[in-house]
């Protein structure tokens, strides 16, 4: 069961209580990610998110290392579009240690300049480690060009650029106009008593500010996006127009894209690589936010097949377009997800992921039965429906990293 606290500033404290374990999950999550950035300070939101592990205005950053080893958990952080999340893991008799650290680090790091100039360095030896994933280019470089001219497109880890503009000054300043009480919520779950609750509802109750973040709206365009790379293989994703992670066919899109490519016996699986050996690896996501969404296709293949695997995928969507799924395959696919979702749970860590995004997000937490029989609720004509909307092959977009063929054979390709 969970448990939804607003504080006098808005902050929310978001808990679920786990009588049968000896560990407690926290995480700080906020509404602000690359998305809200202005364009010149493109990748602060993860530089900031480095920063807060650096020090405060009582701790060094040798001071939160040592801090968190002794606790003898786990703390990490990350950055995506539209939220930003810090959190540990710990024994349920440290969660109140673990909090007033993160707590400190979140509200009091201090982006000492020479730790900034150091840091800034790491950020961009992320950049070139992100570039020497060609599976990681094909999918962002499609991301970023699908939409171009928005505030999605551009890339989380920000450009060298960008981070060469950004310093002490331009860090307190954002936190302090993005960083809001209205866009904050503390999530906990597992082991943890009243008391618990209460002293970590005391640390985020001084936090100051007024409103909340506001999107920019994205507008899909489609996009062929061509990258030599000196590599052995291509990495192809093919993406189309989704739903967004609040509309009511986002269960059907899970299944959907389940039933494509989500496991061994999906259809592109079984076509593309079973039947005719063209490639190693083929999957299916999604990639849902708050105003838009993709469905998309990954594959990694000898330049020599990439023809004939994009004819065969092209073909698979059609026929799925023209006949929607087998009983079977619906059934077999749904409990799948189900399964998934459930051994998610299973751990406090997934388990205050779950809530804290969902609270940030959607405003709401839907018990794990609700969104169970959410998934039981989806029909066959459901999903044949989707995805003669989703498959509009006029609406296709193309990322291809390695030794492409011509725009104009892709083009025609996907025609």
């Amino acid at each position: 069961m969970y448990v939804k606290r607003v504080l006098p500033n808005g902050v929310r404290l978001i808990s679920e209580r786990l009588d049968t374990v000896r560990t407690a999950s926290i995480g700080i999550w906020v509404g602000n990610g690359s998305r809200y950035e202005p364009a010149a300070l493109s990748g602060i939101s993860h530089f900031i998110e480095h920063m807060l592990f650096k020090g405060t205005e009582k701790r060094t950053a040798r001071h939160i290392a040592i801090a968190i080893d002794a606790l003898g958990g786990q703390a990490n952080a990350f950055t995506d579009k539209e939220c930003t999340c810090y959190y540990m893991k710990v024994l349920d008799t440290r969660l109140q240690t673990a909090a007033s650290l993160l707590a400190d680090m979140f509200l009091h790091s201090r982006f000492a300049s020479a730790d900034i100039e150091l840091e800034r360095g790491v950020v961009l030896e992320e950049i070139d480690m992100y570039e020497d994933s060609p599976e990681d280019v094909a999918i962002d470089k499609l991301f970023e060009q699908c939409y171009a001219g928005s505030a999605l497109g551009r890339p989380i880890l920000g450009t060298a650029e960008t981070l060469r503009a950004i310093n002490a000054e331009a860090m307190h300043d954002y936190m302090h106009h993005y960083y809001r009480p209205q866009d904050t919520v503390v999530a906990v779950s597992g082991h943890f008593t009243e008391d618990d609750l209460d002293y970590i509802a005391g640390l985020f109750a001084i936090m100051q500010g007024e409103g909340r973040n506001q999107i920019e709206p994205a507008v899909y365009q489609p996009s062929l996006v061509l990258r030599e790379k000196d590599i052995e293989q291509n990495h192809l994703c093919l993406s189309f127009p989704g739903v967004s992670l609040l509309s009511d066919d986002r269960y059907a899109m899970n299944l959907l894209s389940a039933i494509l490519g989500g496991g061994m016996s999906s259809r592109l699986f079984q076509s593309v690589r079973e039947q005719n050996g063209l490639c190693y690896s083929i999957y299916t996501f999604t990639t849902p936010h708050l105003d838009t969404g993709l469905l998309s296709i990954y594959t990694g293949l000898g330049a020599d097949t990439e023809r004939r695997a994009l004819e065969l995928i092209v073909h698979e969507l059609r026929t799925f377009c023209e006949h929607g799924p087998d009983p079977d395959e619906l059934s077999r696919c749904r409990e799948q997800v189900k399964t998934t979702l459930l051994m998610g749970l299973e751990n406090t860590g997934s388990r205050m992921m779950t809530i804290g995004r969902s609270e940030l997000l959607r405003g709401q937490v839907l018990a794990a039965e609700q969104v169970l029989r959410a998934y039981d609720r989806v029909t066959a004509d459901d999903v044949l429906s989707l995805a003669r909307r989703v498959f509009d092959l006029s609406q296709a977009s193309l990322s291809v990293v390695g030794q492409p063929g011509g725009a104009d054979d892709l083009r025609a390709l996907l025609r």
